[in-house]
């Protein structure tokens, strides 16, 4: 139905409304080809026909501007073998114990991952690429009430380390290589076979469920590592990293994915949103990896197989990445190191060599 109502919309001097495209829905139904949409309900159909009408809205609020965050682009045309969503409003379904029933499709019986808190207004029917069926349901909740044990964290986002703490915690994300060989494997066996193939079509959906193992594991580490972060505390500062540029590194892409950088940020910003913590995003062009976190002292850029630094005024020895945390801490709560540079939106400065100190920048002007 998405398919033959993006048609319509793309072929049609007019953009059509919602009214137009549920017309279509109705003529459709009474043709040969697509007579077997009778057998369905007609409340995912008619859901389908919204999120188009939807995503054309998002499309163009993006192009003039009246839409928050990144270009959206245009809607386009689903496969088969993509994941699929059928969405249920409260006319299309009704639960009845442990079982939901759903509109001609009949009683279904979930393995509920938790009870669910208030009545639900909608449910959604996904299946995904390996041919996994969940059940997504759209319910009230109320928001724990926590006090926080720390007043502010400072987060610095790496590779080989997924978070430094400005406390000095240090947190690791799961190990994926075994997984990314086995990907790299099946793939390279993939690009052999023919296509159309039945052979394909069994490493295609061998990929997809090791893709998903991974998305999975990465998923259930940052909702965990997330939610213990906003717990403790109650201002939680990160930086304004370029995940988009960075990823067209081709040396780094597959490790800056894995990792999850703007997945961990959005997990961060949605929580504070919901346990009433507030959330802030400090300047990319912040030196914070430049000075030292105890006395302001700038040393310079540094190469990134530098990783402990001695502050040449106060003799502190600094890891890399936790002194990084504590001026984001610092940068966060409203002490600037260079707010000049931060304005004008420039670079950081060229590298520095450590044995030379001529290079090295001294002390800030406050």
């Amino acid at each position: 139905m998405w398919n033959d109502a993006l048609a319509l919309c793309k072929s049609a001097d007019q953009l059509p409304n919602y009214n137009q495209l549920s017309a279509l829905l109705t003529s459709s139904k009474k043709t040969e080809e697509r007579v077997w949409l009778n057998e369905v309900s007609s409340v995912p159909l008619q859901q389908s026909l919204r999120h188009l009408a939807m995503a054309y809205k998002n499309f163009f609020d993006s192009h003039k501007g009246k839409r928050k965050g990144g270009k959206v682009g245009a809607p386009k045309f689903k496969k088969k073998t993509n994941s699929q969503t059928a969405e249920f409003a409260k006319s299309g379904f009704s639960l009845k114990g442990t079982q939901v029933y759903l509109t001609k499709i009949g009683m279904v019986s979930p393995i509920m991952s938790r009870e669910l808190p208030s009545e639900p207004s909608s449910v959604t029917v996904i299946k995904d690429c390996p041919h996994r069926y969940f059940l997504s349901f759209v319910v009230d909740v109320e928001p724990q009430d926590l006090e926080p044990i720390n007043p502010s964290i400072g987060i610095d986002l790496g590779l080989k380390t997924l978070a430094t703490l400005s406390d000095g915690t240090q947190v690791k994300s799961p190990d994926y290589s075994k997984l990314e060989g086995k990907i790299r494997k099946f793939q390279r066996r993939l690009a052999r076979q023919e296509k159309d193939s039945k052979r394909r079509q069994k490493t295609r959906i061998q990929i997809a469920k090791l893709h998903n193992q991974v998305r999975d594991t990465r998923k259930d580490f940052l909702h965990k590592l997330s939610t213990k972060i906003i717990n403790e505390n109650q201002l939680i500062i990160l930086e304004d990293l370029n995940v988009s540029g960075r990823v067209k590194n081709r040396r780094l892409a597959r490790a800056i994915s894995f990792q999850g950088w703007r997945e961990f940020r959005v997990f961060c910003q949605a929580k504070c949103d919901k346990f009433s913590r507030e959330f802030r995003v400090i300047s990319r062009w912040e030196p914070t990896s430049q000075v030292c976190s105890k006395c302001d002292y700038r040393w310079g850029k540094l190469d990134l197989k530098v990783r402990t630094i001695t502050c040449l005024n106060c003799g502190t020895t600094h890891d890399r990445d936790e002194n990084a945390a504590k001026n984001i801490k610092k940068v966060g709560i409203g002490h600037c190191h260079d707010s000049k540079r931060t304005q004008r939106g420039r670079k950081t400065s060229s590298v520095a060599d450590p044995k030379e100190a001529s290079k090295i920048t001294a002390l800030l002007e406050r």
